[in-house]
């Protein structure tokens, strides 16, 4: 296949990213790998802080500002505003954020995919203990080649219906909601209270091109661990400024409220700090940034897309074409996450035989199935490479 873009440029791009060295990775939706550039800044970091003193008036000033800068650069990265960015650890801190903020009642109604996350399962289901909530389970997996997602879950609606929760990239088959849709359909429904639409973005930031305010959506959960090739341990979660107000803070702490002289709280923060706690592991944001950065200084989002689209394309297609083998997606992936089953052979053998060789994939239980994960970083001879090490193989 050809490249868009210069495959010599992506090469000489590819040389910042140790990661990618003597192994062959397709596992980018899991985690990414991180550049040297990332790796320094939390280096780098770490000395500073110490060099200065790590609680000191001037290292908390200079900690301030490097938090708003990440905060800055996620908006721009994601087309909102820094006020709307909540810091966390990682999607799951996010997803329970919007979720546990929820002032639930019994007999209210939760409405989620059978796509979804089991860390999202595992809360949903402890809600419900908890709080006497009714949970719809929707079959999403059904419409990944033929039918309306958007009906399905309308379908699931009720007046008591208080938020939905869904993955915007499924994380086991590779479909891409039509997020905007869902989100007007949920919006738009008479009930008793606004419909809040809660999104997983584990695999959609980083990867699609994204303009959260477009998409409708409330709340949104994303880390930087993965597509982005950021640190494990930085994330965070959009919130619209039309479901700000309805959300209260589960845990509390300093960074989440404002004080006054003698140190009192006496107000939340306006923004989405107001959902932050204490201290995290600053160095690691300095990190995120300049993942961010690096990204952006080879193409724009849209260009990523773009060239992650080409990528799986190309290998959809030549998976196709090796006997016994299937891909789930009847159609070309529309993002970077390619899921296939192998006839006559276990997955999670094949997988390991594959990681000996070098070819870094993982395996989904539900529906089970081989995932492979292309980056705009993939080069069209590693998905060659694989393709011959796949037909070796089974």
């Amino acid at each position: 296949m050809t490249n868009s873009l210069s495959k010599t440029d992506l090469k000489e791009h590819r040389q910042q990213f140790p990661g990618l060295i003597n192994k062959t990775y397709f596992n980018f939706g899991g985690q990414g790998t991180m550049s040297q550039a990332s790796l320094q800044a939390i280096i780098d970091t770490h000395k500073y802080i110490q060099s200065i003193g790590p609680f000191s008036g001037q290292i908390n000033t200079w900690l301030t500002d490097k938090v708003n800068l990440l905060r800055q650069a996620i908006a721009l990265e994601l087309e909102t505003t820094p006020e709307t960015i909540t810091l966390t650890e990682n999607v799951t801190a996010g997803c329970n954020i919007a979720m546990w903020g929820i002032d639930w009642q019994q007999g209210d109604q939760i409405v989620m995919t059978n796509c979804e996350h089991p860390g999202i399962i595992a809360t949903v289901a402890e809600i419900k203990r908890r709080f006497g909530v009714e949970v719809s389970i929707c079959s999403i997996m059904d419409t990944l080649n033929s039918g309306d997602p958007v009906e399905v879950i309308r379908s699931h609606l009720s007046e008591r219906t208080r938020m939905v929760v869904l993955s915007h990239l499924l994380w086991n088959t590779g479909q891409v909601l039509p997020l905007k849709e869902i989100a007007i359909a949920c919006h738009s429904y008479p009930a008793k209270n606004t419909i809040r639409v809660m999104v997983d973005a584990a695999q959609s930031v980083g990867s699609l091109d994204l303009n959260l305010p477009e998409l409708e959506i409330d709340y949104y959960a994303f880390t930087g661990h993965k597509w982005l090739c950021g640190p494990a341990g930085v994330g965070g979660l959009y919130i619209s400024p039309l479901a700000f107000a309805d959300l209260k803070p589960t845990f509390i702490g300093w960074r989440g409220v404002e004080m006054d002289l003698q140190g009192k709280p006496i107000a939340w923060k306006p923004d989405g700090s107001k959902f932050e706690v204490a201290t995290s592991a600053y160095p690691e944001y300095e990190g995120l940034r300049k993942a961010i950065a690096i990204h952006q200084a080879w193409g724009s989002k849209g260009d990523r897309y773009q060239q992650i689209c080409e990528l799986s394309k190309y290998l959809w297609s030549q998976l196709q074409q090796i006997d016994r083998v299937s891909c789930l997606k009847i159609t070309p992936p529309k993002a970077g996450l390619v899921s296939f089953q192998v006839k006559g052979i276990k997955h999670k053998q094949l997988v390991d035989t594959l990681e000996q060789q070098g070819f870094l994939l993982r395996t989904i239980a539900d529906p089970d199935c081989i995932r492979a994960c292309v980056h705009y970083l993939t080069l069209p001879e590693e998905i060659d490479n694989l393709l011959s090490a796949i037909k070796a193989n089974i």
